[in-house]
């Protein structure tokens, strides 16, 4: 019986049933496996939403941006190794059902595909960029006109450069007269990319870790995956780490969309249900709430560590509202940047607040819709005319028009003043916790 055909009746035959009503991100699920990728997830260009016209005599003049490396490689071999040791090591002792094998044959494709390109940007990656850029021209044209300027920084990691380079390269193609600067420099990394040891590992209190694991455990049964691919359950029991195993066997096959092979099939994907991806989909969402949300299991803290980031948006903005210019500030950086930026500023409710993992997909806070490979923030600018000191701005994420929580009759427009004030206020209660966590 030849493999996919095994697959299937298998997978008819072992399939757990799971009550899913109300739980909406499983009909996102149903419809594409790739959605639970994560900060693995391909960038959201289809379909994009029309944009709600300006306000009558108001046009566009400066774009502040912060946008993720677009689509790349895995960071490091451990994401293929963790499951190919296993698989590698069951295959050696005949312990792999065909399915099994079929797995550890997929491996090590990816390992022979990724070797050398750990972290690189893929071809993917490029594009998606250069599509972003072309989109920000065409919806905003009055920003680019002759004569506007581009002030372009990334981090210093190489894929931020790329993803640079291929926006701006795009931008001039279409716009030959901006004018552009590019840099990529260790000056610009406590606001690009600002770390900070203590407050990382404060994310992992004992609370929160206990509270994770017990998620966890209720979420994460894989027991019908390891009769698929084992065909010894007690050598299983005995010599497999089934959460990490799993979890970085559907980590391997969700990156593939990524990379140059993202066109090949992709029978990894297969071995997962529905029911499966949506149970790894809360994990992944969990997890990413306790290090970038403001979780109260650890104190609600690590959104602020991008205060500096903001401040820096919000003068480089009154830089240009002042001098009259017009143009755009890009700044290519990381995930770890943009998820707990766009919590910072409560965009579309992410500011939430919680100690129940349950609550965040009834609540809307989904991770992967923020952060996916190539996931923007734009801040658009609108004004009356050159000496308008007090411009309208509307936020994109990933180019789609977002709430703040600031009261507008205009809405999704914002007057400058209200969001100015509003954020200032915000900067200097970030400063004042982060202060406080140091003493």
């Amino acid at each position: 019986m030849k493999i996919k055909q095994l697959l299937l009746l298998l997978l008819a035959s072992c399939a757990l049933p799971l009550a899913l009503a109300a739980q909406s991100a499983f009909s996102f699920v149903e419809q594409d496996r790739n959605f639970v990728a994560g900060t693995y997830g391909i960038y959201p260009e289809k379909d994009l939403p029309q944009l709600t016209p300006a306000p009558q005599g108001y046009e566009p003049f400066y774009i502040s941006h912060y946008g993720r490396h677009g689509s790349r490689y895995l960071n490091d071999m451990k994401g293929y190794m963790e499951p190919y040791k296993t698989l590698h090591q069951a295959d050696s002792l005949g312990m792999l059902t065909d399915l099994g094998k079929m797995a550890l044959r997929e491996i090590r494709l990816y390992i022979a595909d990724a070797e050398g390109r750990w972290g690189d940007l893929a071809e993917k990656g490029k594009v998606q960029q250069r599509r972003i850029a072309h989109r920000m021209l065409q919806n905003f044209p009055e920003v680019f006109s002759d004569g506007a300027f581009v002030d372009a920084r990334s981090t210093i990691v190489t894929r931020c450069v790329l993803s640079m380079g291929s926006s701006v390269l795009q931008l001039v193609k279409e716009r030959p007269n901006l004018k552009v600067s590019m840099n990529n420099s260790y000056s610009d990394m406590w606001y690009m990319n600002r770390q900070d040891k203590s407050l990382r590992a404060a994310a992992s209190t004992q609370s929160s870790q206990k509270v994770f694991a017990s998620f966890l455990e209720k979420r994460w049964n894989q027991d019908r995956l390891m009769t698929l691919l084992f065909n010894d359950m007690d050598y299983v029991r005995q010599h497999v780490d089934k959460v990490w195993f799993v979890y970085y066997l559907m980590k391997a096959a969700l990156t593939q969309q990524n990379t140059d092979r993202s066109d090949e099939p992709n029978p990894l994907l297969h071995l997962f249900t529905s029911e499966d991806s949506y149970l790894y989909w809360l994990v992944e969402n969990a997890w990413s709430y306790i290090h970038s949300g403001f979780c109260e299991l650890n104190g609600a803290k690590q959104p602020y560590l991008q205060v500096y980031l903001l401040r820096k948006m919000i003068d480089e903005a009154d830089s240009v509202i002042n001098s009259q210019q017009h143009g755009a500030s890009l700044r290519f950086g990381h995930e770890t940047v943009l998820l707990p930026l766009v919590c910072l500023m409560g965009i579309n409710g992410y500011d939430l607040r919680t100690d129940k993992f349950e609550e965040l997909e009834q609540k809307g806070w989904w991770a992967n819709r923020v952060y996916p490979m190539a996931g923007n923030l734009q801040i658009v600018f609108y004004r009356k005319n050159a000496s308008d000191r007090n411009p309208l701005l509307k936020v994109l994420v990933n180019e789609k028009e977002a709430t703040l929580p600031l009261p507008s009759d205009l809405a999704p427009y914002y007057r400058w003043s209200d969001f100015r004030n509003f954020y200032l206020r915000k900067v200097a209660e970030g400063e004042s916790v982060l202060s406080a966590t140091k003493r």
